[in-house]
């Protein structure tokens, strides 16, 4: 099977339940992750971990590049202010890599981050982080990295991406609202919930889409007591 998920945001406990107990992840299944696996949550660091594990162990996971991956990568070697994200964000970050500065983060997870791509083609699918811009040429539009890493609103056009049918997360979404809409098996669908988001209960939930069988997977914030913003 195939299985799509995104938006982890250091949530290590509920994604290791989404792969191991929910979707119970073989090495013939194919996971694919749409971005952000880092920031705002409690265990950035851990997440990072466990999905080189996964791919270490012979387990077929692919993952694209989220706007918090390029803001941590542009941070630590670039020495970029990120004050964008604020206290809440940085400081659980910075603590789960043991550090107090974003250089400091060690080279193996940067390489890492910097190798992701911006977006995966599939046979039926095309995964990026955030959209894209379809108002560009089809050309111009997938080397838009800035719209494909940020973008909040798009027009989709499935001639732009061959027919294919586009998922993406990036915009924390309500359940019930992404359950809706994938009803309905639309050409372009998100899959963020805000999974990071533990007091909204709109939200706080990991999702994944079986690629294959259209069926979706919802899985509650099993994290520890953390702070983060309301949402």
């Amino acid at each position: 099977m195939r299985y799509a998920t995104t938006d982890l945001h250091g949530c290590l406990h509920t994604f290791r339940y989404l792969v191991e107990e929910e979707l119970r992840l073989t090495r013939q299944d194919e996971l694919y992750l749409l971005g952000d696996y880092v920031n705002k949550g409690p265990d950035s660091r851990g997440v990072l971990d466990y999905l080189m594990q996964l791919q270490a162990g012979g387990y077929q996971v692919r993952c694209l590049r989220g706007n918090h991956d390029q803001a941590l990568l542009d941070a630590a070697r670039k020495r970029w202010r990120w004050d964008w994200l604020g206290p809440r964000g940085r400081l659980p970050t910075l603590r789960s890599f043991g550090v107090g500065r974003l250089c400091d983060i060690p080279a193996l997870y940067l390489d890492w981050l910097a190798a992701l791509p911006y977006e995966i083609e599939l046979p039926d699918f095309v995964l990026v982080h955030a959209g894209f811009n379809f108002a560009l040429p089809p050309t111009e539009m997938r080397q838009d990295h800035a719209s494909m890493l940020n973008t909040k609103k798009f027009v989709f056009d499935p001639a732009r991406l061959g027919g294919k049918r586009l998922l993406h997360g990036h915009v924390p979404t309500p359940t019930a609202q992404v359950r809706t809409k994938a009803a309905a098996r639309p050409g372009s669908l998100g899959l963020d919930t805000g999974c990071v988001y533990r007091h909204n209960a709109d939200l706080a939930h990991l999702t994944a889409l079986n690629l294959d069988t259209w069926e979706l997977s919802f899985v509650a914030n099993r994290e520890p007591a953390y702070t983060i913003g309301k949402r």
